[in-house]
């Protein structure tokens, strides 16, 4: 007499086969206080380092196309020019900052280096170039800080990535 697997036998089977093709690493989503350390410490760093940077380049250059723009500018009182120039620069900071670190450092930026943190796709594999511009360019939307107060940003859930703890 041949011995036939039990119904219940062939499924325990199958459950320990299907357990072998589960990952043999958990990804751990990082902490709400870890993800506001990260978005302190960027935007100091680009607030401040770049955006000097860039600032100091722009008006080199604006200096040398136009010498009499910001005085004309603040003689006539016309204020929105340089406050738009500024945005400009501001958000042209945002995605070479953010694009550059993820790309360039795998997933990573400054803040996210200290923290320990460390951004990557949902499925768990590394940031291409694409993911590091749209989730840069998300993060520019109006109000879009405000969407962490829900748990996962904006510029995660529509960028199909999440950000882990890498230690």
């Amino acid at each position: 007499m041949q011995n036939t697997p039990t119904p219940t036998e062939q499924n325990s089977q199958v459950d320990y086969l299907a357990s072998l093709d589960e990952p043999f690493f958990q990804m751990v989503h990082a902490t709400t206080g870890q993800r506001f350390l990260n978005y302190l410490i960027d935007n100091i760093l680009m607030n401040y380092g770049l955006g000097y940077f860039t600032g100091t380049i722009i008006g080199v250059i604006l200096a040398a196309i136009s010498p009499d723009f910001l005085a004309e500018t603040q003689i006539a009182g016309n204020y929105w020019s340089i406050i738009l120039l500024s945005l400009a620069i501001g958000y042209f900071n945002y995605l070479i900052y953010y694009t550059l670190c993820e790309k360039l450092l795998r997933g990573r930026t400054i803040g996210k280096l200290i923290t320990g943190t460390r951004a990557v796709r949902a499925d768990g594999s590394e940031l291409t170039l694409k993911d590091a511009i749209l989730r840069s360019v998300c993060r520019i939307v109006p109000f879009e800080q405000f969407s962490a107060f829900g748990g996962h940003p904006w510029h995660d859930r529509w960028t199909n990535t999440i950000v882990i703890k890498s230690r």
